[in-house]
């Protein structure tokens, strides 16, 4: 039976749920293979630290150079993180006729333009299946599942951190630091969070999702990215009046030539199939134009699921090279000469309804000025709820507006927020409405 050898690089989460999804599955993946997957060297630097999945001492090694140099070793699994050495070990790894499997997706974001030419120039291939929504096949189905479909739009819940956080905000009114700390307490959010509350994390998924989903070369660089550190529980609670849930959404589409992608909070109807993805779950909702609507939904980190995904892409690299053909679906679905580098529509273009919060004096005639100046920028109003006296001498004002541009937006707030009635900056948030899916 033939045999085909792997270097690990990083034996932590990740890394241990690699070694536990070859060692338990190894009859089931020799049955669907034909071939054995044998772990033939892990390279970490530490090697004393206790893991839940022990490797033999004699496969350990603090050398990458152990690795990347050994002429046996066919794929080199990278489970390093960061742009560097991350990226250089792929380069090496590819110069040295190895393939690559990666979860590497801030890497991707930056530099799968040129690690993805180099792979074609190198007649190697990349596999990243566990870069984007962790044990969530949405690689694949963008490559192969859907490939008989145009994709318009993607709409991901890719942060499972960001989305426990805003599950306990909902569900038991916690504020953001108090939901946060309550995570970091169970191990779902890191001791710094930042990527993952300031949208980052999901924009490296989006940015690569896209690029897959429209034919584009990755364009992380123009991401619009807002994080959920700002979000006032008030203001789920308010939206959720007008029959909407906040999520920390990343949203792609293509129409007319250019493509949207953006990362913010984002009101979503509560009934819709999106809205009931809670704690640290992913869900991405495609919609194809033969297909229609689809949803992944599952894990989106982890150790046991990332690592299937991992190995995932090792049985399938494996089946290809027994094949003769280590690339026979292009890394970003398209042939590499017609991906293109799509224009991007500006946030201040984007065109959707708006939830807004005014914090007002309890004057006559205050909701009749901020609705001129909303009527002025060609705002229409779609419902409002004047709650109670919360401060003394002002009251939160809520209006739910049809669709209206970004930057028309933004100029009336600004001129709102002037007003002399206004005691504090405007509170707003985006709401969207993906197609057609709900619950039943």
């Amino acid at each position: 039976m033939r045999i085909v050898k792997i270097g690990l690089m990083g034996w932590g989460t990740v890394g241990c749920g690699v070694v536990r999804a070859l060692r338990e599955n190894a009859g089931v993946i020799r049955d669907r293979l034909g071939a054995e997957l044998e772990l033939a060297k892990v390279a970490d630097l530490d090697l004393e630290t206790e893991r839940p999945e022990p490797v033999a001492r004699e496969l350990l090694t603090r050398r990458a150079e152990d690795v990347l140099e050994d002429p046996d070793i066919d794929i080199v699994v990278e489970l390093i993180g960061g742009l560097e050495p991350a990226g250089s070990f792929i380069l090496k790894a590819l110069e040295n006729g190895k393939h690559v499997v990666t979860a590497n997706k801030a890497l991707l974001a930056h530099r799968g333009n040129e690690l993805f030419r180099k792979a074609l120039d190198q007649g190697r291939s990349i596999r990243f299946e566990a870069a984007v929504a962790g044990g969530i096949p949405l690689i694949k189905s963008l490559r192969e599942g859907l490939a008989g479909n145009r994709i318009d739009t993607l709409f991901g819940i890719l942060n499972g951190t960001a989305n426990y956080i805003l599950t306990r905000m909902t569900e038991a009114g916690l504020s953001f630091g108090e939901a946060l700390e309550e995570a970091q307490r169970k191990g779902i959010a890191e001791a710094d969070p930042s990527l993952d509350v300031e949208g980052v994390d999901a924009a490296h998924k989006l940015a690569i999702a896209s690029a897959l989903s429209f034919g584009s070369v990755i364009q992380f660089d123009k991401v619009h990215v807002e994080g959920i550190s700002g979000v006032d529980p008030l203001d789920i609670r308010l939206g959720r009046e007008f029959g909407y849930d906040l999520k920390l959404l990343a949203i792609a589409r293509h129409a007319d030539g250019r493509m949207e992608m953006r990362v913010h909070p984002t009101l979503i109807p509560a009934g819709h199939v999106l809205a009931s993805v809670k704690g640290a779950y992913n869900a991405v909702y495609i919609h194809g134009n033969e297909v229609g609507d689809v949803m992944l939904y599952g894990l989106g980190a982890g150790m046991s699921p990332t690592g299937s995904a991992v190995v995932a892409d090792l049985v399938d690299l494996a089946r290809d090279l027994a094949d003769g053909s280590p690339d026979h679906v292009p890394p970003l679905a398209f042939r590499p000469d017609r991906l293109r580098e799509i224009p991007i529509k500006p946030i201040a273009d984007v065109v959707t309804c708006y939830y807004f919060r005014f914090a007002a004096l309890d004057r006559p005639g205050v909701l009749s000025k901020i609705a001129g100046i909303l009527g002025e920028h060609h705002i229409s109003i779609a419902a409002v709820i004047q709650k109670g006296r919360e401060v003394e001498g002002a009251v939160p004002i809520v209006m739910q507006t049809h669709e209206a541009l970004e930057s028309n937006v933004r100029k009336a707030l600004g001129e709102i927020d002037r007003l002399d009635v206004v005691v504090s900056p405007t509170r707003y948030l985006r709401i969207e409405v993906p197609h057609s899916g709900s619950l039943p």
